[in-house]
């Protein structure tokens, strides 16, 4: 029988919620999903700069599993660049500490530590629940 999976710890959701090739409508395009978990190891890997076993255990994993989650992100990154398909980020198996919204309006994205019930840029209380803590 395997193991249950293990969560993985994120700090923060990605400021965008996708790519899209240029020029191409959106209800036009093919798409990939992108993990919230893929997308924390490609930033924490190329953007952050650390090594695997670093960012493994910033995301709570270990190494093995963070090299698989590490491959596919990079996988479905290419798949999308090659194929001209989208890329959307969202679902996964994943916890953060902070609660996660975007404003329906300004479309901003805020993380904190307490429930949202406005916007902090814009006032609006028309927000997006993206995650909230377990």
């Amino acid at each position: 029988m395997p193991n249950q999976r293990r969560l993985r710890k994120i700090d923060s959701p990605p400021k965008i919620e996708g790519f899209k090739p240029v020029g191409i409508k959106m209800r036009n395009i093919d798409k990939v999903v992108l993990l919230f978990e893929e997308y924390e190891s490609i930033r924490l890997i190329d953007y952050e700069n650390m090594n695997q076993e670093e960012a493994a255990q910033r995301m709570d994993i270990s190494r093995p599993t963070f090299t698989r989650v590490y491959k596919k992100a990079r996988k479905t990154i290419a798949k999308a660049l090659v194929e001209g398909k989208a890329i959307i980020i969202e679902g996964g198996t994943y916890i953060s500490e902070n609660y996660w919204a975007r404003c329906k309006k300004c479309a901003q994205l805020t993380t904190a530590s307490t429930p949202l019930t406005s916007c902090p840029h814009c006032h609006s209380t028309d927000l997006n629940n993206l995650h909230q803590p377990k």
